[in-house]
């Protein structure tokens, strides 16, 4: 795991010296992601210059040191990411007369686009990554990112330079990078939470999507091209019509393959472990497939509704791992929150980013690299929305729409306060929690169809260019028709959706940001490529049955743990924000949300901070979008 940065100068006018000087600048940005060593190569007479940060996973010795050129001279290249299938290519190039160095993966990739070619290399690839690559011979330059996205990697072109880099930090140090404000960007962000890729909150600045190859020739052409796509998975499946043994014992040896790559090190290794199926699962093949106790990690609160920790150390416990736990109090989960604008360079509001950090933190202390669970919901139907979809949805949108209308109508006469006091004749124990403002949820998913419930689901903010000033929200995959003819089921649609929006620009962003601030390489199995593929292969009961999600996990993992040790009800990664925005956060949140820079209309966010302090709606969510922009805006506008 490292970071890259660097830029193609296309003017002929920056020298060897200031080529090297600005590389080595927006490299040392970076330092966070690879504080193992860092170095540039530059080529003054074709304008180009790469800079890498190592963290040194894979063949520590200076063999495995980037930037790396290819045997024949030919192509030179800096790289972020691991690639786990290194060492089952490396005899084929063997064959073909390369004598390598050393064993790091980087070598193998490198060899492997002068013999097998760029695409045909980057297909043949499982693993993640981040590519930039000079071609020396045909003067091209490329950036590659991987299928599902879980790696970074940001470009602009300035019209003069092209410039990239893991993180949008290593841009701005360049005196050409762009600096106006995406507006339309930022409305994205407030009904998301974070900025939904290509776009970036500055204009001219983009992500470069996953699965593609970005190419610029030496006349300056330019080409972004796919090299896969969940969309061609979906449209090329065919569902398995097998005994659900024979297909759940094909996922668990994929599964395993999946693990026992991402176990490959040179340094020391663990796995987060919340006592989830997911964690659970990844952890179980782990020690399944080890000769000692694999070290877990996890963190636990005080607060119980929050504190998944005794139930991971139950986990632990029955696996035999050697397992590590810390209690944080509110206070050091607090202390976190000044920081994150550090951490994300660019807005970001998912406030399980406060927990991911802190176990981020507490791993680096013992491991190097960190299994993950994540991407088990998205693949396998977890989500209590899937649930939800597949329980009520046919019934409910069968509902005529005058009907759901009028329903919906009557939901909002009554005002939140009025909702309170109707409510309190449930007994507490039964009472769902935050019932009024899934009430109001309700009403605004009756007065449309399946895929407006989706989108409100998946929304903050539902009117973002009334918030955010001179704004235009561009309409996203969310809003595009062909998905639903793409997919007929509403529930496999929302999977779909949700795996090339909130979990790319979402989870593995959290992740990868959390993680690598402390140095820390995060893997996540789950989304091999070659399990997200298997996954879309699997018949509709292996995923959802009698209202319970990720059926086939289940399977698999009931035959590594009891499965008293994992039934108990979903809970989310997260941190009581909505009580600490009444509490300890109020004075810094009033403060800051109104902050002077003249991107928000007050009166919506003055209208939730009333209704929150109230007690009437817990608009945690909302609030911390805007208190996350602020924060952002002070750290990097000011």
């Amino acid at each position: 795991m490292c970071g890259i940065a660097g830029l193609l100068d296309y003017t002929g006018n920056t020298s060897s010296s200031d080529l090297a000087r600005l590389t080595r600048i927006m490299t040392d940005t970076l330092i966070h992601r690879g504080p193992d060593g860092g170095d540039v190569w530059v080529d003054g007479e074709n304008g180009i210059g790469l800079g890498h940060r190592r963290l040194a996973i894979i063949d520590l010795s200076q063999a495995g040191h980037q930037p790396m050129t290819s045997q024949d001279g030919r192509f030179v290249m800096v790289y972020n990411g691991e690639v786990y299938n290194a060492e089952d290519l490396r005899p084929d190039l063997s064959q073909k007369g390369v004598q390598f160095r050393g064993h790091s993966d980087t070598e193998v990739i490198l060899n492997g686009f002068t013999h097998w070619g760029i695409e045909a290399t980057i297909k043949k690839l499982i693993g993640m990554f981040a590519i930039a690559l000079w071609d020396k011979k045909e003067r091209c330059f490329y950036l590659i990112r991987d299928r599902l996205g879980i790696k970074p990697v940001y470009w602009a072109d300035t019209g003069k330079q092209f410039l990239f880099g893991s993180e949008l930090k290593a841009l701005y140090p360049h005196p050409d990078c762009p600096q106006a404000l995406d507006r339309n960007a930022i409305a994205s962000f407030v009904r998301h939470n974070c900025i939904p890729a290509p776009h970036t909150v500055i204009t001219g600045i983009q992500k470069l999507m996953p699965g593609h190859i970005l190419k610029r020739d030496a006349a300056g052409n330019q080409t972004i091209q796919p090299f896969w796509s969940l969309q061609q998975v979906v449209e090329s499946r065919q569902i398995q019509n097998r005994p659900d043994t024979e297909i759940i014992n094909d996922l668990e040896h994929l599964l395993k393959d999946a693990v026992k790559r991402r176990m490959i090190a040179d340094v020391p290794l663990g796995a987060f472990l919340s006592g989830g199926i997911d964690s659970s699962l990844v952890a179980a093949l782990m020690q399944s497939q080890s000769d000692q106790p694999i070290r877990t990690f996890s963190i636990g609160f005080e607060e119980e509704g929050y504190n998944e920790a005794k139930h991971a150390a139950e986990v632990a416990r029955h696996l035999g791992t050697d397992h590590t736990e810390l209690y944080v109090s509110p206070e050091q989960a607090r202390d976190v929150i000044p920081k994150l604008a550090d951490y994300y360079d660019e807005p970001f509001a998912d406030s399980s980013q406060i927990p991911t950090y802190l176990v981020s933190q507490m791993t680096r202390d013992h491991v190097t690299v960190a299994l993950s669970g994540d991407g088990g919901d998205e693949l396998f139907g977890g989500y209590t929305r899937y649930l939800t979809a597949q329980k009520y949805g046919n019934s409910l949108f069968a509902l005529p729409q005058p009907l759901r209308t009028f329903a919906s109508t009557m939901i909002r006469a009554l005002p939140p306060r009025a909702w309170q006091q109707l409510i309190k004749v449930i007994p507490a124990s039964k009472r769902p929690s935050h019932m009024v403002d899934k009430l109001y949820k309700l009403a605004n998913v009756l007065k449309g169809n399946q895929d407006d419930y989706y989108r409100s689901l998946v929304t903050h903010w539902p009117e973002p260019d009334q918030l955010v000033k001179g704004a235009k929200e561009p309409r996203g995959l969310i809003w595009e028709d062909s998905v639903q003819h793409l997919i007929p089921d509403a529930v496999e649609r929302m999977q779909y959706l949700d795996t090339l929006t909130y979990m790319q620009d979402d989870i593995l962003t959290k992740v990868d940001r959390a993680s690598m601030a402390v140095s820390l390489e995060a893997r996540v199995p789950l989304i091999d490529h070659r399990v997200v593929e298997y996954s879309w292969s699997l018949p509709d009961h292996l995923k959802i049955q009698h209202g319970v999600g990720k059926w086939a996990l289940r399977d698999i993992l009931y035959r590594y743990v009891p499965q008293d040790l994992i039934e108990r009800p979903k809970m989310g990664f997260g941190v009581p924000i909505d009580a600490w925005l009444r509490g300890p956060l109020k004075d810094w949140a009033h403060d800051l949300l109104f902050d002077e820079n003249d991107i928000f209309h007050h009166g919506p966010i003055q209208q939730k901070w009333d209704e929150h302090q109230k007690g009437e709606r817990n608009w945690q969510h909302h609030l911390w979008d805007i208190l996350m922009f602020n924060a952002w805006y002070r750290k990097w506008r000011t």
